[in-house]
């Protein structure tokens, strides 16, 4: 094919003379990225493979001016965007999940997809869904909630381990929150099963202790750079996880022209497949941040329960929940966890004083 010239692929040593206008398809992988490049007129213009190392893209795309680059969503999505970004590049960061071209090619390997990336990023970026990479302050202070999250389903895990050892054996633990498991149930570990599990309560007591120096974490992080977040605290059921983990997922607020546009970010809307006048009821679409909607519904369930304060969104809920159906109580969770995001919005944009029955008449 006239114009396309092949290059190396050990570490992408070899370089080509400045061209503008160029656009890039990067798919990155650990060891190796494949990267596939076209002009203006769509006609490749070179193509290879590069070591996924700041040192080796340094040296591949250091050299070029002003380039539009396009890689997927990733583990190493963050670092390369803004090492690329700095080398004077503009680089769009594509969403795989609202793109099918890309996830569902019968055809997938790397230079595919690089090409396929580059080809979109010249037609349209928008095509990609492309998506903010968050600073690399705020991606760090996240890291400290993924790694709580990650601490809890341990415990969780270790937890229902413990109690389905017992039960195989006729036994029952008593209930108890997950926090004090450690401590009420130890006493009731039968005999023959404590060889096994004493070592997993001892395990569990330590990742308690882990889990409460995080949450102490998420406090101070909140003193330190995140203040708006006591802001959202004020809604009843929302604590420093939620809040810090609404602020630091959502990252810009002004990114929303409308508060409500934040439940469908979340994925807590209904999917949509209307054709016609055929419109199918479907469950909620679950895109966006799977932790964060986790969270969502946790708070929701708080409200909703019987530790709930009075509120104007608890009798919303409640009223839904009574409406009949066999559903009904599941999908007032999760309506209700849709209006929390867009309240904690809404409080997060304006800064206002949170009144819980501010549309209802309360009655001594």
């Amino acid at each position: 094919m006239t114009g396309v010239r092949n290059v190396s692929t050990s570490e992408g040593k070899e370089t080509t003379s400045s061209l503008k206008g160029m656009t890039v398809g990067l798919d990155v992988s650990d060891t190796y990225s494949s990267f596939y490049v076209l002009d203006d007129s769509g006609d490749v213009v070179e193509e290879g493979r590069v070591r996924t190392t700041k040192a080796a893209l340094t040296r591949r795309f250091g050299t070029e001016e002003s380039w539009r680059v396009i890689l997927e969503v990733g583990t190493h999505s963050p670092w390369i965007s803004r090492l690329l970004q700095d080398l004077g590049h503009e680089v769009v960061i594509a969403n795989p999940r609202k793109v099918r071209l890309i996830a569902d090619n019968t055809q997938k390997n790397d230079r595919s997809d690089a090409e396929t990336l580059a080809r979109l990023g010249r037609i349209d970026p928008r095509l990609l869904s492309p998506i903010t990479h968050r600073s690399p302050q705020a991606q760090a202070d996240l890291a400290v909630i993924r790694a709580r999250n990650a601490l809890v389903r341990s415990r969780t895990l270790l937890i229902n381990h413990v109690r389905g050892a017992v039960k195989s054996l006729g036994y029952r633990l008593p209930a108890c929150d997950a926090y004090m498991f450690h401590k009420k149930v130890a006493s009731a570990i039968p005999g023959e099963l404590e060889p096994a599990l004493k070592p997993l309560l001892d395990f569990i007591d330590s990742l308690t202790s882990q889990i409460a120096a995080a949450d102490k974490r998420i406090e101070a992080i909140i003193r330190e750079r995140y203040p708006e977040a006591r802001v959202l605290q004020q809604v009843p059921g929302v604590g420093p996880l939620i809040s810090l983990t609404f602020i630091l997922t959502i990252g810009d607020p002004a990114r929303f022209r409308k508060s409500r546009a934040v439940g469908p970010y979340v994925g807590l809307v209904p999917r949509q497949r209307q054709s016609g006048e055929h419109s199918p009821q479907l469950r909620i679409a679950k895109t966006g941040d799977r932790y964060l909607r986790q969270l969502l519904i946790n708070g929701s369930q708080h409200i909703l329960g019987y530790r709930g304060a009075d509120t104007d969104l608890r009798r919303w809920g409640l009223k839904r929940a009574a409406s009949g159906g066999k559903n009904a109580k599941k999908r007032a969770v999760v309506a209700v966890a849709r209006k929390l995001a867009v309240l904690l919005h809404h409080l997060w944009v304006t800064g206002e004083v949170f009144e819980a029955l501010r549309s209802q008449e309360v009655t001594a």
